[in-house]
């Protein structure tokens, strides 16, 4: 959840630290801090409470701390207060003989604190990043050790997450990095390294990245990167181009990262459907799925966290209609824990926009340990699930930066709809006409939330009335509920205003008590089937005093005889409908944080990429 940064080169390397710590706001911090090193002297450290523009007043932008190799880090609390102390980086003493920073947990920290201090060391923070890198001292002096053998001596007596880039007196101009279960990129550009926990931090200065690998090392020293494993043995790796434009990463002249991503929605759902989509068909063949595996499933289980989860929702229903396979999802948290009972002919799908997140990696090491097949929807290349994982579908959403996901979770629906599709003919649940006629209708999803986009300023008008909530609810059935389900969420997220949402007909098995006078209840009403039952759900919680807003599609007019506001979409197959009924939701969500004054990129409490449990 916390940011790291690294340089070794001949620029200075504060200003590149803070201007790639920056890019990394989107994960979530409440302090910061950097240490540089100007060639054999002693390494300096600054660092400060709160946005990262207070570290940079006190280093005037970087230019007060000179030296061309140094580390910098974005903390969210986790042991320890937000305070300049808890921030990082952290040191083993007052000879500063080694300076780390860390992301992720170390569970037994307190164990290690007690062995140290009987061992003589005194820690002066609350944090588990100290005890670590006390520890990293520890082996380093005991046994004289060099940095590697150091290191890999206190990663195998640690338990936890991490990523760690520690610096060390006796080695000036050079940076180790370790790493276990917590994203970490090392990239080499003109004789120049660069040490990142994610892409958008160093992608205007190196384009060519090595991933390294779980429980492995590197030396990194100007322009040369050397990997270990814990062996210490020097082991190969390949660089990777990161294809990504550079300035997909910065606002381009919207307000927030948020609403631009938004209205970046149409090409991130072209582009994904493109990646899959040949000659009017769906080509799996870089999935790396056949059609003997694809007959041969019996059962799937979609496992996934927040808004991919909500996408699992979708996909279940989409999967289960068209394809006529059982689909079960299941929260990334509870997987492993509930003993699932898993088939040999089962797959397991992880769904995760950074191939990071912490409880879905463990949930697919778990179908994997159980010998069943797993297929990873992710968005980065390279990222750890896409890795680990039996096959990968590449979403083409390029760099989302705003915490709160729109274009990521649309691209993983046409993910989702492009597996249900082909599935479904592969195993002759669909015909070549119904096939066809399906792909040519999600052909038209980009142009159609090009025309839902037109609509914005009607819900801005919306939101800046209502903006005051204090609840609202959600309600929907069949896919209509999971579109509920991630309105829902857009609107807590950002706005911080309680919201639920419900399958309509649970509505009145106790949760409509909460209906009074004013409450907003948002209604999703995108399925014919369904749609006279929503009007008696709507009529309902209108008759104990609700404002409703309905949401539907074109043609569907006498909506406007129950709803107090309603919104239209263009029609499009039903199984489709989620990725044009959650664009007015999200801009919903997007318009009543801005009204209310608070930070759309980054909300409280949470962070982009969740990397520990």
């Amino acid at each position: 959840m916390c940011g790291i940064v690294g340089f070794v080169g001949e620029h200075q390397a504060a200003p590149i630290l803070l201007d790639g710590l920056s890019k990394l706001e989107y994960r979530g911090y409440d302090s910061a801090g950097i240490v540089v090193r100007d060639g054999d002297k002693q390494a300096e450290i600054v660092k400060a409470k709160g946005r990262l523009r207070i570290l940079s007043e006190k280093t005037n932008a970087g230019q007060s701390v000179p030296g061309c190799c140094g580390i910098g880090h974005t903390r969210w609390a986790t042991h320890g207060e937000p305070s300049e102390i808890n921030a990082h980086p952290h040191v083993s003493g007052d000879d500063m003989n080694v300076v780390a920073v860390h992301n992720g947990i170390i569970e037994n920290y307190q164990e290690i604190r007690e062995k140290l201090i009987r061992k003589g060391y005194k820690f002066y923070s609350q944090t588990d990043t100290e005890v670590l890198v006390k520890y990293v001292d520890y082996y380093y002096k005991k046994y004289g050790m060099g940095p590697i053998d150091a290191i890999a001596k206190t990663m195998v007596r640690v338990r936890g997450s991490y990523a760690l880039a520690v610096m060390f007196k006796d080695f000036p101009g050079e940076i180790y990095v370790a790493r276990k279960d917590s994203p970490m990129i090392l990239g080499v550009e003109n004789g120049e390294s660069y040490i990142a926990s994610d892409v958008p931090a160093i992608l205007k200065y190196a384009r060519n990245v090595y991933y390294i690998g779980n429980l492995e090392m590197a030396r990194v020293r100007a322009g040369e990167v050397t990997f270990f494993n814990l062996d210490g043995d020097v082991i190969e790796k390949e660089l990777t181009e990161i294809t990504w434009d550079a300035e997909a990463a910065e606002k381009g002249g919207f307000e927030h990262f948020m609403i631009k991503e938004i209205h970046e929605q149409p090409r991130a759902v072209l582009d994904t459907l493109n990646s899959a989509i040949k000659d009017g068909k769906i080509d799996l063949s870089e999935v790396g799925l056949s059609e003997e595996e694809i007959k041969d499933i019996h059962q799937i289980h979609i496992v996934a966290c927040g808004s991919a989860y909500h996408v699992g929702v979708v996909t279940q229903y989409v999967m289960e209609d068209l394809a006529k396979i059982p689909v079960r999802v299941e929260f990334a948290s509870e997987f492993r824990y509930r003993n699932p009972l898993l088939n040999e002919k089962d797959l397991v799908v992880i769904i995760s926009q950074s191939g990071e997140t912490a409880d879905s990696l463990a949930a697919l090491r778990l179908a994997k340990e159980k010998g069943v097949k797993t297929l990873g929807i992710v968005n980065v290349i390279g990222s750890t699930i896409a890795r680990e994982a039996d096959n990968v579908f590449y979403t083409m959403a390029g760099p989302e930066i705003a915490v709160a996901t729109t274009k990521a979770y649309s691209a993983q629906l046409i993910a989702g709809y492009l597996l249900s599709l082909q599935f479904a003919l592969v195993r002759g649940a669909v015909d070549e006409a119904q096939y066809d006629h399906l792909i040519a209708e999600l052909l038209t999803l980009p142009g159609k939330i090009e025309k839902v986009l037109e609509d914005k300023e009607r819900i801005q008008w919306f939101a800046s009335k209502f903006a005051a909530a204090k609840d609202v609810f959600f309600l929907g059935r069949g896919i209509d509920y999971a579109i509920s389900l991630e309105g829902s969420l857009k609107m807590k997220e950002i706005s911080y205003i309680h919201s639920e949402a419900y399958a309509a007909g649970e509505l009145k098995h106790g949760t409509i008590t909460l209906i009074e006078e004013g409450t907003m209840v948002i209604s999703v009403l995108t399925q014919k089937e369904l749609f006279e039952k929503m009007i008696s759900n709507m009529v309902e919680v209108k008759s104990r005093g609700a404002y409703l807003m309905g949401l539907t599609t074109y043609g569907n007019y006498s909506i406007e005889d129950t709803a107090n506001f309603s919104v239209f979409v263009p029609q499009i197959d039903q199984h489709f409908a989620a990725s044009l009924a959650v664009v007015p939701l999200q801009l919903l969500g997007y318009y009543v944080s801005l009204a209310r004054g608070l930070d759309v990129d980054k909300p409280r409490n949470l962070a982009k990429s969740v990397t520990v449990e």
